[in-house]
């Protein structure tokens, strides 16, 4: 079984830089480690807006969740965007 690629803009990683300094260093590794997920399974968040998807990385305060889209015919999952499950909106 192939590995799908993963793509984080570059954005994304200030934010989650910053959701580190914020959260400590734990909420970043717990915040990649979880994308990692998406290389194995791409399809396993939940469908969204465009053909996007929506990976939930934790819970409550503590809780993320990634704005994704999957391209099959390259088989690359492109981060598009990390927000605390209580922001609204990317």
């Amino acid at each position: 079984m192939a590995t799908t690629t993963i793509r984080i803009e570059d954005d994304l990683k200030a934010r989650v830089a910053a959701a580190a300094r914020h959260d400590g260093k734990t909420a970043h590794a717990f915040i990649l480690e979880a994308i990692q997920i998406l290389t194995h399974s791409p399809l396993i968040g939940r469908p969204s807006k465009d053909g996007k998807r929506e990976l939930v990385i934790g819970r409550a305060t503590r809780g993320h969740v990634a704005l994704y889209r999957y391209v099959a015919a390259i088989d690359t999952v492109f981060v598009l965007a990390v927000r605390a499950q209580r922001e609204d909106g990317y």
